[in-house]
């Protein structure tokens, strides 16, 4: 059994903010994903606990290296700035790379 080389980005955000990662995935032709609610506390204080509107989602993405650092650049330069964004990779390994 060989493991294929690939990476896996995790953003957890402000469910506001869902759309826009999706929509910034689809824009690099990105169509497989994982999407999950979440709760925490961080510099922002606990989240996940009230309203729907204050809930934080987790977006999960494997995909290959090459994709990787457009789809980071235009999540920080876009969205950083007035979100709660936390976003780091991965190395993981895969056995059908033709899904990715």
């Amino acid at each position: 059994m060989k493991l294929y080389d690939v990476k896996l980005l995790t953003i957890t955000c402000e469910i506001l903010t869902q759309k826009n990662i999706i929509e910034i995935l689809k824009k690099h032709d990105i169509t497989g994903y994982t999407t999950y609610e979440v709760e925490g506390n961080g510099a922002r204080g606990l989240r996940g606990q009230g309203l729907q509107t204050e809930k934080n989602v987790k977006v999960e993405v494997i995909l290959r290296e090459e994709k990787l650092t457009e789809i980071i650049e235009e999540v920080s330069r876009t969205l950083f700035a007035n979100f709660a964004i936390v976003l780091y990779v991965s190395d993981v390994g895969v056995l059908r790379t033709e899904k990715f």
